[in-house]
């Protein structure tokens, strides 16, 4: 396997060539372009002084060699040419002291001679450094009455040898330094990283306390920090699906367990009519129970998986809830409970089905907890960009720690424990609310009542 580690210090050494091969390039590209013509204009110009000083006083052939070797002292290779092709050399030797057909017309034809520019085949800068009595200028001088050309060059292993010396330990130490630092810097990210794959090991395990701690302030440490609040809904969600379970064991289990005993009651040869009826009734009502439950977890399964299919349409709101307030009128009138709402017409585009759903939840809560001879108020307007619903009622009210457990499942407070329900309601609702882009909101004092708000986007509908 490809360590991420190897892939940084592979990627690393390959992308530090490349930068020696462009920068080699680029400089290469430069002194062909722009440094080379200025070194040929320098040496010709040193070849002429050298040349004008020889013609400005006359030189015996002693004082002619004595001069030339001074010249070499000073970090130069000259050599000599006279008409017959002897080639006297002062300074450091030439590798190769072979003179091309171009040289020659220094003495011939008396032109000047520029060995660098000749070397045309030669793309790399190095080529022009070679120690080579081709790689130097010409020019022709004459004396004693002799014909000579004299070729000159600066002497590169006096002139650069502290030069390469430097740059060669410049790029050394860049090298090392890079390298070093890139394996340092490598060891750095990834470390975290080997820390999160330990920590989504015990993810894996079900292990959710396992201690991450990374302090970064890039986006390593972001990804830590998501990794944290994963970790701590993944706990939370893991002990819901725990409770969850429980508590849908429990309600099933407790109707059953009724409806068993009393389908035994039952059974008895010897029961009164008006006891078996009582049975019956008792078996009827956990049944429906039963059903209830039932329907309201597949609902709510099937909205936890985007499975329900939604039937978008637009309908008129208030006629809705007006429907379903007629349909609970008969429960309203046996809690002697006081209803009015005011409902603004208003057109909504939605799942009709679900939100009636919403309604009803709703509505029957209200009723539910509500005191003998209480009230619950309905409204529906339009706020700005909002459609508004708002139900609220005089009923027992909910504490505060409460209401932020009120949408979680199967959560009842105490007082709801007495009534008949599955601790569902409230979450299909907010799914629902939520599946229309909506927000539920809860307002709520305990023995005056609470009010429920549902917001929806005019933009979204």
């Amino acid at each position: 396997m490809k360590t991420l580690y190897r892939q940084f210090i592979v990627a690393t050494l390959f992308i530090l060539l490349v930068a020696i091969v462009i920068g080699f390039t680029l400089a290469n590209g430069f002194y062909l372009t722009v440094m080379k013509e200025r070194a040929i204009e320098q040496n010709l110009e040193i070849a002429d002084e050298i040349v004008s000083s020889l013609n400005m006083a006359p030189h015996s052939q002693d004082s002619f060699a004595g001069y030339l070797e001074s010249v070499s002292n000073l970090g130069y290779q000259l050599a000599v040419v006279d008409s017959t092709g002897q080639k006297t050399f002062y300074g450091d030797a030439f590798d190769n002291t072979e003179l091309p057909e171009e040289a020659e017309r220094v003495l011939t034809d008396g032109e000047i001679y520029t060995g660098i520019d000749n070397l045309s085949s030669r793309i790399f800068m190095i080529a022009h450094f070679t120690n080579q009595l081709h790689n130097t200028v010409g020019v022709p001088f004459e004396f004693e009455g002799e014909s000579y050309g004299l070729f000159i060059r600066p002497d590169t292993k006096l002139v650069g040898a502290d030069i390469h010396s430097v740059l060669i330990a410049f790029v050394l130490a860049i090298a090392i330094v890079s390298i070093a630092g890139m394996i340092w810097l490598a060891r750095q990210l990834t470390r975290p990283i080997v820390q999160l794959t330990e920590a989504t090991k015990h993810i894996a395990q079900e292990n959710y306390n396992y201690p991450l701690n990374i302090q970064r302030n890039d986006e390593i440490g972001q990804l830590s920090e998501s990794f944290n609040l994963m970790q701590t809904q993944l706990k939370h969600n893991d002990l819901a699906r725990k409770s969850f379970i429980s508590n849908v064991s429990h309600d099933f289990q407790s109707p059953l367990m009724n409806i068993q005993g009393y389908a035994d009651l039952l059974a008895s040869p010897n029961l009164a009519e008006s006891d078996r009826l009582a049975y019956t009734a008792i078996i009827d009502q956990e049944a429906k129970r039963l059903s209830s439950l039932t329907r309201q977890l597949l609902l709510l399964t099937s909205l936890d998986q985007g499975a329900y299919p939604m039937k978008q349409k637009a309908f008129p709101l208030d006629e809705q809830l007006k429907r379903v307030v007629q349909k609970y009128r008969w429960r309203l009138e046996e809690e002697d409970i006081d209803i009015s709402y005011k409902l603004a017409p208003l057109s909504f585009f939605g799942d009709a089905e679900l939100l009636e759903n919403v309604w009803e939840n709703l509505l029957t809560n209200a009723i539910k907890y509500n005191k003998p001879g209480g009230s619950i108020e309905i409204t529906l307007q339009a706020s700005g960009s909002e459609v508004v619903v708002e139900f609220k009622d005089s009923g027992i009210g909910i504490s505060e720690p409460a209401i932020g457990q009120l949408f979680d499942r199967f959560y009842r407070v105490d007082a709801a424990r007495k009534k008949d329900g599955t601790g569902l309601g409230l979450s299909i609702v907010q799914q629902i609310v939520a599946l229309h882009h909506g927000l539920v909101d809860v307002t709520s004092e305990v023995g005056v009542g609470s009010t429920f708000t549902i917001r929806f986007s005019l933009d979204e509908t």
